[in-house]
């Protein structure tokens, strides 16, 4: 029998649409790509290789750590100082303030609900004044180097869709996140570490269940070599770097460069973005047998830089190490670190655990951008500080009952706050009515707050897209404008 006739037969329904289909796509790809001057090679940052045509705009930093604060962080208490929220404690919230407004279902309605004054008092700090609680001592010391936002409102009420909105532009888990979109665009300056790297962590005896999704650092839609790499909180950071006993080095390297003949060989015959994804983690793997125990040996950081961040920054797993372990990393190459830190969930135990959290995450968190100023990267590293929502200024709970208040969530105001990467030092955007409830100057929605994170390194968010099931997507969806005041 001929043998194009027999591969014929033997082709299957799903392989034949399957090549019909990538081959009317590839004709009518290369035709698209080649008017758009697309095919060109991508440009290369020394390890991971960019998207031609970026950065869009002269960028202002380089590279992001984000200091995600799982569970909402109550910003009446933190950083939103009202006079009048201390004054009106105990009395119901004005029916003007709450109007038409949902609540999460904890709440449901939201009148007749009693005021609470901040649980600790706020001072003004630093040559800039910015109002700090007594809960973030060692925040307060760096105020001055900090750019406030305190007009940040959302649309989501709970706490995964929150995330993943403030993390991926959407509230349904499947979309790219920001890390992803970063390396997506940006690449890497490393060969021996991940892109883009995620380290999680839980205060101590913390009753608050905030979970750590896998979506909150995925790549979507994106090939699956843009996620998120999770290092581990115990033992090594990345499992099976090492090699079975009695595998030597160089065995080890024969078998994969025979692996990556074959997948290659399947990538040219299928063009699976996947495959490619394949070979690129399996080299990927290699490089970091070495490089991570490199990366984790702390053995040389000075003891005045280790203060910085706290006591319990040697021990892994606890935010102070994550935070360390970010400098570390963004050192070496990586772009993109998210540091996700959970337990603000403070449903009834603002005067105990919220305790708790500052303690945990407010000296690595000002250790972290002292630690990048005093080495010169905090001029092209951006920092980024903030959770999916704010908390209401009306207590949750009984008022009598001190040690169960709690405060719900609350969508419609919240802060964050970033530093370096050309933000400007000393300033607060944005202003909330006197009780903290509702912005009430220059709004910033998730998606301004996004688009102007990707615009400080370099990217215009309308730009960066990509193409999934007929439609360009992109982290900021449809919306989004850049915060210019914040820029220095």
């Amino acid at each position: 029998m001929n043998p194009l006739h027999e591969r014929a037969l033997q082709l299957t329904r799903r392989e034949f649409l399957g090549r019909s289909g990538t081959g009317l796509g590839l004709a009518a790809l290369s035709g698209l790509l080649g008017r758009g001057g697309l095919l060109a090679a991508p440009a290369t940052t020394g390890g991971q290789p960019r998207l031609a045509g970026l950065p869009h705009v002269a960028p202002k930093a380089k590279r992001a750590i984000y200091l995600f604060q799982n569970g909402a962080p109550t910003h009446v208490d933190l950083f939103d100082y009202k006079p009048k929220l201390q004054a009106l404690h105990g009395q119901p919230v004005p029916d003007s303030y709450i109007g038409g407004k949902r609540f999460s279902t904890m709440t449901g309605k939201a009148d007749g609900k009693l005021l609470l004054a901040p649980v600790e008092p706020f001072h003004q700090r630093g040559q800039s004044g910015a109002w700090v609680s007594e809960f973030l001592p060692h925040t307060a010391q760096i105020v001055d180097d900090l750019c406030f936002v305190k007009s940040l409102h959302t649309d989501a009420v709970n706490h995964a869709p929150g995330i993943s909105l403030m993390l991926s532009g959407a509230q349904i888990p499947g979309r790219p996140t920001l890390g992803a979109w970063l390396t997506y665009g940006l690449g890497s300056d490393t060969e021996n570490l991940p892109a883009f790297v995620v380290m999680t962590s839980v205060s101590k005896g913390t009753s608050c269940g905030q979970i750590f999704y896998d979506f909150y650092w995925g790549s979507g839609f994106l090939p699956s070599r843009y996620q998120g790499v999770k290092f581990r909180g115990s033992g090594e950071p990345v499992l099976y770097l090492g090699d079975p006993d009695g595998l030597s080095r160089s065995t080890r390297r024969a078998m994969l460069d025979d692996l990556a003949e074959l997948n290659e060989l399947k990538l040219r015959e299928h063009g699976d973005p996947e495959i490619a994804t394949r070979i690129a983690q399996y080299e990927m793997a290699f490089r970091m047998q070495t490089s991570v125990p490199e990366l984790a040996d702390l053995s040389r950081e000075p003891q005045s830089v280790l203060d910085l961040y706290g006591p319990s920054v040697k021990e892994q797993g606890t935010f102070a190490y994550n935070c360390l372990m970010a400098r570390r990393l963004i050192e070496r190459g990586v772009r993109c670190v998210q540091v996700m830190h959970a337990g603000w969930d403070q449903h009834n135990s603002l005067t105990t655990e919220l305790y708790n959290q500052c303690r945990d995450t407010d000296q690595p968190s000002a250790g972290l951008v002292a630690d990048l100023k005093q080495r010169g990267l905090l001029d092209d590293t951006l920092v980024v500080w903030g959770g999916e929502f704010g908390r209401t200024p009306f207590i949750q709970g009984n008022l009598d009952d001190r040690k169960r208040w709690g405060r719900d969530h609350h969508p419609y105001a919240f802060t964050s706050w970033l530093a370096g990467g050309g933000v400007k030092p000393g300033f607060t955007y944005g202003e909330t009515d006197d009780l903290g409830m509702n912005v009430l100057r220059d709004p910033v929605h998730v998606h301004d707050f996004q688009a102007t994170i990707l615009h400080l390194l370099g990217i215009d968010h309308e730009r960066l897209t990509y193409r999934f099931q007929g439609r360009d997507f992109r982290l900021t969806d449809v919306h989004g404008h850049v915060v210019k005041p914040l820029l220095a």
